[in-house]
């Protein structure tokens, strides 16, 4: 059975969000524009700078959806924006996908810790993140509808979506 344009283009996003070096989450991000990709982002870091040795927003118990700034990671959709207009690919129109999934930190030996996969989670665009959205002309988002848990990262169910009402 053939799957849709919709899963089709999450599991890329999927694949995409193993390049995130996030310790809590990691998101990947594919946009589209007339049923072609023109970007992907991850979540992490600016180019050129280290990654996180801990998460200064679990250090501060800083609850999820709140106080950004103290995170230094640019969110995947930020980051697809960017890459797209680094590569003078223009966004008006264009369709994102985005998929993510937690992290859970695990004693692995003699006080080291290992990173496990957590479970797949919502992907509602933040405060932030929907504004960038809004602006670049990207029209409609796409993400894993997370009621089916019991199916594992790489089979991807019924999708959810969002539509931007935006103003060229």
């Amino acid at each position: 059975m053939r799957i849709t344009k919709d899963l089709y283009y999450l599991s890329i996003a999927n694949t995409v969000s193993a390049r995130s070096t996030c310790l809590r989450r990691n998101f990947g991000v594919v946009l589209v524009k007339d049923d072609q990709i023109i970007s992907t982002g991850y979540n992490g870091p600016p180019r050129g700078e280290k990654h996180c040795v801990v998460c200064a927003r679990e250090e501060l118990n800083i609850e999820p959806g709140t106080h950004y700034e103290e995170c230094r990671a640019v969110h995947a959709e930020m980051n697809a924006v960017i890459n797209a207009a680094r590569a003078g690919a223009p966004t008006i129109g264009s369709t994102l996908y985005i998929y993510g999934y937690s992290h859970k930190l695990v004693p692995y030996f003699y006080g080291l810790w290992h990173m496990e996969e957590g479970e797949i989670i919502a992907v509602n665009p933040c405060k932030m993140c929907a504004r960038v959205i809004k602006n670049a002309g990207i029209i409609r988002v796409v993400g894993r509808d997370i009621r089916h848990k019991h199916m594992n990262r790489l089979q991807c169910g019924s999708v959810l979506e969002w539509d931007f009402e935006t103003t060229y």
